[in-house]
């Protein structure tokens, strides 16, 4: 998987599929933090029963993307300060073990991809598209599939799409962080250095200097 967005294009069943059509709607910010997701809407927009939308409201729940609440329903799940530093905390130590565990598989082309993914993403920014954070998690998420570990992906994954919704506002807001493409620049020459502990050093840093401008944003904006 080179990226965290990418998605099969067939689902195996009414409630992947549903589960898959939900989670896209929230980490593009279609519903907002507190808003009541009502599954007989949902589920005529798909074009399906209400049963496969609630089973996907559960799995939802479980990634940390909804609440399930006895006199609401289905609730979009917000994130406090404390939390999404937790958050960021989180993705730190598991970007940084999938960067050491992916070391041995770094090459030169691996190096030139991660070049031609951070092109991308700065063209990105310079046109205002808020495709920037889809680039950045290519980026991110190419570096993490070479850690051939798929359990570690999958948490990763599921810790950027709780963290997305809160980036594409911060984004169209305040656009990219100016350092953005120096910070990326970074975690590729650490990359290129061979040294694994000191990669996995320079990504968690990179990942928790993060933290705290984008809680400053949510905390503005509340």
């Amino acid at each position: 998987m080179a990226a965290f967005t990418a998605e099969s294009r067939t689902a195996a069943t009414a409630e992947e599929e549903a589960y898959r059509h939900i989670q896209r709607a929230l980490r593009l910010g279609r519903y907002k933090p507190g808003e009541r997701l009502i599954p007989e809407d949902i589920a005529a927009e798909i074009g399906m029963s209400r049963m496969p939308v609630r089973e996907a409201f559960r799995r939802l729940a479980s990634d940390g993307l909804v609440v399930l609440r006895p006199n609401r329903g289905c609730v979009v799940a917000g994130l406090t300060v404390d939390e999404l530093y937790e958050i960021f905390e989180i993705r730190s130590v598991l970007e940084g073990l999938a960067v050491r565990l992916a070391m041995p598989r770094i090459d030169e082309e691996e190096l030139e991809e991660l070049e031609r993914l951070l092109d991308r993403m700065e063209r990105a920014g310079q046109s205002g598209s808020s495709d920037w954070v889809v680039r950045h998690q290519e980026f991110h998420g190419r570096i993490c599939a070479l850690s051939r570990r798929p359990k570690l992906i999958h948490q990763i994954s599921a810790l950027h799409a709780v963290i997305e919704p809160y980036m594409r506002i911060w984004f169209d807001d305040v656009d990219k962080p100016l350092s953005a493409r120096e910070e990326h620049a970074v975690v590729i020459a650490a990359l290129r250095s061979g040294d694994a502990r000191q990669a996995e050093q320079v990504m968690q840093d990179h990942i928790l200097g993060t933290a705290p401008m984008l809680a400053e944003f949510v905390t503005r904006g509340r």
